[in-house]
């Protein structure tokens, strides 16, 4: 005698699968709802930590402009100037890392005529970080000599042998968790004390 499942077994194997899968569903977007700012604030961070670490690689090779300037440009709390080959040809570009409205930027500009010059070309810009919260009394950059010592007010170029970063990230104030700080040094490998 043959047996299978009959019309009403059917019917409740069904009605359980279903059951099953919409409280899977349900669990997975509650889970997606209750934790999206801690995803967001996840990736925002992420996001900082790999465009930091890769503008701070390029700091790192910081080498005399295309039109034989020195190898930092300016150096403020919120800005950095410098020269280096970002994109490993030949020509060396002037690199400026810059916060506004709370994105930390990287601008790009290439040299050109002859004798080079990057004075009146276009920059390109790249963001790097968003979400950047620091208070006008914490510096984003700050420089150190051949020692280790800060240099503070106004700074001579020629004295910077180190720069440091912080960034506090934080995606939303009003919530928590507080903010995250990201911290990066960079020795300046090309130039000679």
């Amino acid at each position: 005698m043959k047996r299978g499942f009959t019309l009403v077994e059917t019917i409740v194997v069904v009605a359980i699968l279903a059951a099953v899968g919409v409280g899977l569903l349900t669990m997975i977007a509650y889970f997606y709802r209750s934790n999206a700012y801690v995803l967001e604030q996840t990736t925002a961070l992420d996001s900082a930590h790999r465009g930091i670490d890769e503008a701070f690689g390029i700091l790192r090779e910081a080498s005399y402009g295309e039109d034989g300037s020195f190898p930092l440009a300016a150096a403020a709390t919120s800005s950095i100037t410098f020269y280096s080959d970002i994109d490993i040809d030949t020509p060396v570009e002037q690199i400026r890392l810059y916060l506004s409205n709370g994105t930390m930027y990287q601008g790009v500009t290439n040299a050109t005529g002859n004798p080079p010059s990057y004075a009146g070309q276009p920059e390109t810009t790249y963001t790097i970080a968003t979400y950047v919260k620091n208070a006008t009394s914490t510096p984003i950059f700050r420089y150190y000599d051949v020692a280790g010592t800060e240099l503070t007010g106004t700074i001579n170029l020629a004295d910077v042998a180190s720069v440091k970063l912080r960034l506090d990230v934080d995606l939303n104030p009003l919530r928590a968790p507080n903010i995250l700080t990201i911290e990066q040094s960079a020795t300046l490998r090309n130039l000679r004390y």
